[in-house]
Formats: C-alpha cells, structure tokens, sequence
C-alpha cells in the first residue's frame, strides 16, 4: 500500500427525479461524469481507471449493462471494474476506486454510475430474488416488509412509535427542500405521513424512499498528485465493510447474534471504519453524518450503529432535534436516501454530500463548521454494509 492519503477532488450528481425518459443509461452516467470532472479540473487523458457503479441486470433490463458505458465514462483502454453490491453499490464502488488510489496502481481514478428505478417495472419483484429459494423467498419478501418486520423488533425492544418514524420522514423532507438535487423536496407534517396509507405495517407509503432517476460521479486522486497538481481535496481516512448472514429467520429467534432490530454489522463495519480513522469518540468527534436509511425507521437503527449514542437512545435524541440541521449532530442533511433513491448511486451520493459538507460547499444545506462526516451504504437483504469517514 502506498503512504499517500486518498483524496476527492470532484463531485458530481444529477438533479434527481421520477424519471429522465430524455437520457439512456449512457447520457445519465455522463452527465455527472462531466459535472465532477470540471470539478476536479482534469482532462479524461488523467483518469487512470474507472469503477461503474450498476444495479444488477434485472433491474437495469440490459444483460452486462456496464458495456454500455464504457465511452460515456471514458474508459475505453483504461483499468474498468463493475460494482453491484446492491443498496451498497454507490459507497462499495467508492471504495473499490479508493483501493485503485491507495494500492499504487493508479493516481487518479473516476468512480460513476447512472439508475433509473422507476423505469424498471417492477423492483419488488426483483429484490424477492435476494433470499433464500425455499424457505424465504415465497413469503414473499420485498424490501418493505423486510424492514417492516424490522420496525416491528425495533418498536418491541425500544418503545419506536408510528409518529416517531414520521418524525424522520418530516426532518429530512424539510431538510430535502433546501436540496435542489433532492428527488422528494415537499415538506410535510407529521399528520401528513400518519394519514399516508401503510405499505407493510407499521411502513407507510411516507415512510418509504421514491424510486428516483439520476447519475452520480466522483474523482480519486493520490496525495501526491493533488500537490503537484495543487489541487483542492478532502480526504478519505477511513473504511470498511462488513457482512452477516442473509437468513432472516436467524435474525428474529429468541436468541440471534444479529438482531433484525439492530444493524449489527452495519455497528461493525463502522467500528473498523472509526478505528482507521483515529476516531474514538465518535458522538463528539462526527460533526454531520449521511446514513443509508431508506425507510423511516431505518434511520434509528443506523444512528445507532454509528455510535451516537446506545441502542434505541436515537428514538429521544431525534425528538429533542440533536439530528436536525442546526441540531448538535445532523444526519442526512441533503434530504437523505429517504428522499431520493436511484439505487445503484445513492450510497454513493452519501458519501459525496458528506464530502460536500467537510468542504464547506453543501449550499443551503451546508453543516456550519463540518470537518468530520461519515456515510453508509446497505446492501442485500439489510445484511451487507459499508461505511466511510471523509475529513476536509
């Protein structure tokens, strides 16, 4: 491994919608692909290799679906790595182009991706595909009553309430309205989500992301490039990911190691993440925080996990306001994955809007005096996560 820090030196994302019936594949990826590189200020001769962040091919419709980005991220004869690690995919890819940096192979590295989830038809259906054939699958299983059922052991162990989840859907739909990338930007009432009808209880249709269209992009570079070059970076410092098992039954028995209340690896992978970073403390270190939590009551569990506070101690901590923006700690500023979901890059986004924060260039939703942010991703049946710290 080389001695040299990673830096990020250029961002991009799309404004996210419902749908782009305008742009393929193709025109989505490169249009953030040509935001974040006059961003890094760098030409497509410097990008050493390229990580396409993709869903899988079920979703996208299109066997091998990566070959057709191939030109629009300017790859053609470059290093070129597809990553689909599912809801995990946009921070796994940044990962991956992190690796690419960090190892030596390559100074500068384009990470990118491009979803369009409402064009997909029917994204329940494919997601049913993640569990288990004979004992699982025939439920069957979306990932809204997977985390339903979630809610349900969160509400058992820790006292959740309905409005309690509404709560975050009203906090960073409101913080989503100051987003101008946002896919979901109408601020909304306690009211408004309670009266929204269920999806799988205790989920409401509120309590659920959108299925949103857009591309994301960001650029690596090696420390000693972004001096010769003097170029403007903040800098990745630590991270991880960590795995249990996709069984679910496993996580919902009297006794189970990985409680589905819980995101227990998710707690792991942070840990890890924390531990390359230098950071002890993360309750008083973390100064903003993008987690990956596609569902209202998601977020709880993932405040958690990041070492907040203790077990269901987030469920007060957010009706005090310490997660708001101006709160002690804000988490998911940018409006969060509960406000805009084009899966194969809202991980991915996460870590650029912390990126953007620790920058100091978050617009109207910027996190005064932000210097040390986290993001997550989650992957697979809510068993599979990932986790990074960014710092300016």
């Amino acid at each position: 491994m080389s001695t040299d820090r990673v830096g990020i030196i250029g961002i991009g994302q799309s404004a996210f919608t419902a749908r782009r019936d305008d742009a393929s594949y193709p025109d989505l990826v490169r249009e953030s692909v040509v935001l974040a590189m006059n961003d890094a200020g760098l030409a497509f001769d410097d990008i050493q290799g390229v990580v396409y962040s993709l869903s899988p091919d079920a979703m996208v419709g299109i066997g091998n679906a990566e070959r057709l980005g191939v030109d629009a991220v300017g790859a053609r004869n470059k290093r070129f790595l597809r990553i689909n690690t599912g809801g995990a995919t946009g921070i796994s890819s940044v990962a991956a182009a992190y690796y690419h940096v960090a190892s030596g192979a390559c100074d500068v590295v384009l990470t990118a991706g491009a979803d369009k989830v409402g064009e997909c038809g029917d994204s329940q259906t494919v997601l049913n595909k993640i569990w288990d054939p004979t004992y699982e699958r025939q439920l069957p299983l979306g990932t809204i009553n997977m985390l339903g059922m979630s809610a349900i052991r969160y509400m058992d162990f820790y006292g959740l309430t309905e409005e309690d989840m509404a709560r975050v859907t009203v906090k960073n739909r409101r913080q989503a309205a100051l987003n101008p990338n946002a896919h979901l930007r109408k601020v909304v009432s306690i009211d408004d989500v309670l009266a929204s009808r269920y999806i799988a209880w205790p989920v409401k249709l509120m309590d659920c992301c959108p299925q949103s269209s857009g591309g994301g992009a960001m650029v690596l570079a090696s420390e000693r490039f972004i001096k010769e070059r003097k170029l403007d970076a903040v800098w990745i410092t630590g991270l991880a990911h960590c795995s249990e098992s996709y069984w679910l039954g496993d996580r919902m028995g009297k006794n189970p190691a990985a409680d589905h209340a819980d995101a227990f690896a998710l707690a792991r992978s942070f840990q890890r993440a924390y531990k390359m970073a230098g950071i002890t403390s993360p309750n008083e270190q973390v100064h903003v925080a993008e987690l990956y939590a596609p569902f209202s009551n998601t977020e709880y569990h993932a405040i958690d996990a990041a070492g907040f506070c203790k077990p269901g101690e987030s469920i007060a901590m957010l009706r005090e306001g310490q997660f708001e923006l101006g709160g002690r700690l804000p988490v998911n500023p940018s409006g969060g994955t509960l406000c805009t979901n084009a899966i194969a890059v809202t991980a991915m986004i996460r870590v650029a809007e912390v990126a953007l924060q620790v920058w100091g260039r978050a617009g109207a939703h910027q996190v005064e005096g932000a210097r040390i942010g986290i993001a997550s991703g989650n992957g697979g049946d809510h068993q599979f996560f990932g986790t990074m710290i960014v710092e300016a």
